[in-house]
Parts: C-alpha cells; structure tokens; sequence
C-alpha cells in the first residue's frame, strides 16, 4: 500500500457536493479553525468567499502505481485499521487580483500538510518554489510555475508526479489572507534577528505599492528580538530572502508563521476567532467540504504539528543556473532517493520504491541540469 492516500481515497470516492463556507488560512484550515467554522455556518452567513471549487479528479494526475496502491489497499479494507494520512497542498500566491488566486499566479510557497488521521500528528514539507521538477504537463522547470499555468489542479499534479503522492485537496492564499488573520489573532510572537529588520520593512513597503492595502498599515519593526508582530509584518517576514539561507530559510521562516498562528490561536475565545471571519474569506480559495471537516471535528483538540522539512534535501540538491529561460534553479540531484526520503519523513515508510514515473522524471532532470552542474 503507498502510504499516505489511504484517506484521500476513501473519502473522495464519497465526497459531498454540498460546499460549505469556511476560514482557510495554511495551519489555521488543518488543526484549530475547522471546528468553530464548521459550527458558526451552520448559523451565520459570510458576506463574501471563500472562493470554492469542485475541481475534476480527472484534472489531477496520479501516478498509475500510486492509483493502483490506493484501490488494493481499498479492496483489502486496509482502511478499516487505519484512516490512514489526509494530505492537503497548501499554496501561497503573490496575487493582486482576486481572480489571480484562480491561476495566472506563481506559488512562491508550497507546502505539503500531512495529517495522520489516526493519531493528530501533521508534519508539514515545504516544496522549494525554484525546484527544477516536472510542471505535472511534462515540461520541466521551476516548479512554482505549475500554479500559473493551470491553478491548484496543476500544482498538485506536479506535486503527485514528482512526489508519488496522491494530492486532492489545497488551500490557497494571498498576502491579505495573513495579514487579516495575524492581526485577528492579535499578532503573533517571532523571534527577528538584526539582518531581518530591514527586510521586514522593505517587503511592508513592496506589498503595500502592490496591493490596496492602506500606507497606514505600514509600522516599522525596530528592535531585534522575540516580539509580536502585526498582519503586514508578519506577511513581510514570510518573504525574506535575503541575508543568508536565499529561498531554504525562507520557506523556513514560512513555517515558522504557521507555528506561531496555531499557538496563537489556541490563546483566542471562540469570539475572538469568530470576528475575524469575515475579513479572510474573501482571499482564500479550496476544495475542502463539509464531509472532509466532519472528519477532523471529531477529535480537533489533538492535532498538533510535530515535524517540519524541507523538499529537496540539503545533502541532495544544488542551486545553478539552468540556461537564460530557466534562471537560477534548485536541482535534486536524485529525485528517487529524494522521493523516498519524503515518503519515510511523512509516512514513517521504509525503503520506499518509487513508481516508473517517479524514475522517468528523475532521469529527465538528471538529462536536462548535467550541463549546467559544476
């Protein structure tokens, strides 16, 4: 059995076409809000989003062994041991527009939240925007351009082919979403370093040219040190990259936020998180439903982040530059071994085989970066 997509297969073979309104904000969707907006809509009605999609399943590639994995764990009702591990992609636009959450955007964050369903544990991976992988169209290149071709379904088709998952469900956000989240949690406490300071305020000042969101918003991190950061600080702070660690610490730091709203959410009164509601929705775009939420309301107390990392490996992977049309790229040097790393790291799996496609795509990387390795 391919670890990992037990869930996914069980409860897309009966998922509801009923969609529910709900809050999705990366960690905040997977282990504290889906039960107060589970329950609050059953009640109220939001003024606006989240923006919400049926996507086809035919629209999202799984590899064949991965598929085929899935359907003789389901004939051997492996599943009634075990509810297995609910994977969710969770996506990070830099969208102006509403209608840029859709495509048209590049994903300059990506992650994988892998919630085993039986004990609570989520470990999150974030897939480094410049990895040189399969676009899940077989053209190769920077990864992050997957979502700007095709949206979510694209993303995770990329995300499935490269990484022999079995990807169904995303969320997808913008820098409104976090900013409007963190400063509804009433900030949240990060520990900034000399060299982040001025990085902070450059992005405050980057995202505010490029949004709508008011100059009066802007306020100036001065000290070093562990401190409470507001919505715009905090959605500055996910996109340093600079000073040491280049796009490794940035996705780092990314994680670090979502560690840091998930404490913090856990200090707020149902009340508290309720008023913020509406201020999110409208910037937040998934497929998760009303039976998927059931799932998880069942025992939300216990889900708690437990492990992070990051995809490629450091000891696997370099940065080189791939040519004029490529730039800059993180390239695994052996997406197999890569591959099964992921899959014990998520999936305590061991000695893991990789599908053919998995290989195919390993060896086409391979092909395509030789020239440029040093």
């Amino acid at each position: 059995m391919a670890a990992g997509v037990s869930y996914a297969n069980r409860k897309k073979n009966g998922k509801s076409k009923a969609k529910l309104i709900i809050f999705a904000v990366e960690i905040l969707i997977i282990a504290v809000m889906l039960a107060l907006v589970w329950k609050v809509f059953q009640t109220t009605e939001a003024a606006e989003g989240p923006h919400m999609v049926e996507l086809q399943e035919e629209d999202i590639k799984i590899n064949p062994q991965v598929q085929e994995s899935m359907n003789q764990a389901a004939a051997n009702k492996e599943e009634e041991k075990s509810k297995g591990y609910w994977n969710i992609a969770l996506f990070g636009v830099d969208a102006v527009k509403t209608e840029q959450l859709y495509k048209g955007s590049r994903s300059d964050t990506i992650m994988i939240a892998s919630i085993n369903m039986d004990n609570g544990e989520i470990k999150l991976v974030s897939v480094y925007r410049d990895t040189f992988l399969n676009r899940g169209n077989d053209t190769y290149g920077k990864c992050n351009a997957a979502y700007a071709y095709n949206g979510a379904a694209q993303a995770m088709s990329m995300l499935n082919t490269n990484l022999d998952l079995a990807i169904t469900d995303f969320v997808t956000v913008d820098y409104h979403a976090i900013k409007e989240a963190v400063d509804g949690l009433g900030g949240v406490w990060i520990d900034v370093d000399k060299e982040e300071i001025k990085h902070i305020n450059n992005y405050q000042t980057s995202i505010i040219r490029d949004t709508d969101i008011p100059q009066s918003e802007y306020v100036a991190v001065t000290e070093t040190g562990y401190q409470l950061l507001n919505g715009l600080q905090a959605a500055a702070y996910c996109r340093i990259r600079y000073g040491g660690g280049d796009d490794f610490k940035r996705a780092e730091r990314q994680r670090e936020l979502i560690k840091a709203m998930e404490a913090q959410a856990k200090t707020k009164s149902i009340g508290e998180l309720t008023d913020l509601l509406p201020k999110v929705l409208k910037y937040v775009y998934t497929d998760i439903d009303e039976t998927d939420m059931v799932e998880l309301l069942k025992n939300i107390t216990k889900y708690t982040i437990v492990e992070e990392g990051g995809f490629p490996t450091e000891d696997n992977r370099m940065v080189e530059t791939i040519g004029k049309s490529h730039g800059s790229c993180i390239i695994p040097l052996n997406l197999e071994e890569n591959v099964v790393w992921l899959h014990e790291f998520l999936f305590e799996e061991e000695n893991y085989q990789v599908s053919d496609i998995v290989k195919e795509c390993s060896q086409r990387i391979l092909k395509d970066t030789a020239p440029y390795i040093k």
